[in-house]
């Protein structure tokens, strides 16, 4: 016959009620917390400081007169709509480029990860290679080194839409963040359990149905951060053709207008407020595709083996 404990149990511990309480450090006390707050207003009077008179430097030189800002601001400026057009032109030319060398290099980067990981140790051994070299070049070298090979080899890429700058812009990007998806493929692969693809295996499934059913599916939710990140950076390096010239993307559109307007400060402001807004699109976009995977993946169903007790 079970008896029933009378024993209470235990009341929880209080919670800190001090903010700043972490388990290695107490909550500041009194005395800390007042240091705090003067320190944090001395440092924001400096900032303040350091704002106004960054403004009165521009304001003496200046900076905000009208003839400035208003062909980017001024609707009723007479350069206004000429800039903007400008602007939307290299903005165009800046998502092509950056569109298709994100699409070239996920595919070929997945694939590269997928044959590194799924091919055998020799096999395995010029892909290593070909990574390592494309990895250590800078974007803009691989760029311009896809511009002088071309030429040598005589390939005519002036026949594609867009013209041969722009595809000797995307297959330089591609080359390079191709190879750095790759890696990011075969880590996001390589950080999930063993078991997965044991059971897998178990199962009699080859390799590479356990790559494309499994682990796959997997580690793209592990991928997914360093995937956007890349991504972003792309949609930046896109800039990088200026060492060829002659394709108008946002950063050269801008440097053009700033011949004519003399305005510096102003027209690379708004273009970087562009870059900063699609960037930030793009990370969105990140949080909500995985905020949909892990509403639609739930817990994971363990897998079962013939002849395995459950």
């Amino acid at each position: 016959m079970s008896t029933v404990s009378t024993v209470e149990p235990k009341k929880k511990a209080k919670k800190a009620s001090s903010p700043g309480a972490t388990v290695l450090f107490d909550a500041p006390g009194p005395r800390a917390r007042q240091r705090a707050r003067i320190f944090s207003v001395i440092a924001l009077l400096l900032v303040l400081a350091l704002f106004a008179l960054a403004a009165k430097k521009l304001n003496d030189s200046g900076q905000f007169e009208y003839d400035k800002w208003g062909p980017l601001f001024d609707p009723s400026n007479s350069d206004f709509t000429v800039v903007w057009e400008r602007i939307g032109t290299g903005l165009k030319n800046t998502l092509t480029a950056a569109g298709l060398a994100i699409v070239l290099s996920l595919v070929i980067g997945v694939i590269i990860g997928v044959l590194r990981i799924s091919a055998g140790k020799y096999a395995r051994m010029p892909l290593i290679a070909i990574i390592e070299l494309l990895r250590g070049l800078p974007v803009i070298l691989a760029i311009y080194l896809t511009s002088r090979i071309a030429e040598a080899a005589g390939l005519d890429l002036s026949g594609l839409p867009g013209g041969e700058l722009l595809w000797f812009l995307v297959i330089g990007l591609t080359a390079y963040n191709s190879v750095i998806i790759a890696e990011i493929v075969r880590a996001g692969v390589a950080s999930l359990p063993r078991g997965q693809n044991e059971a897998a295996l178990s199962l009699g499934l080859t390799r590479g149905q356990s790559l494309r059913m499994i682990l796959l599916p997997q580690a793209i939710r592990v991928m997914l951060p360093a995937l956007i990140s890349q991504l972003v950076v792309i949609l930046k390096d896109t800039s990088l053709i200026a060492i060829l010239g002659g394709y108008l993307e946002l950063m050269r559109t801008s440097g053009i207008l700033i011949q004519n307007l003399r305005n510096p400060i102003q027209m690379y402001l708004v273009t970087a407020i562009i870059f900063i807004l699609f960037n930030y699109g793009l990370t969105k976009l990140a949080e909500y595709i995985q905020r949909r995977l892990s509403r639609t993946g739930g817990p994971q169903k363990p897998i079962a083996v013939v002849g395995a007790p459950l």
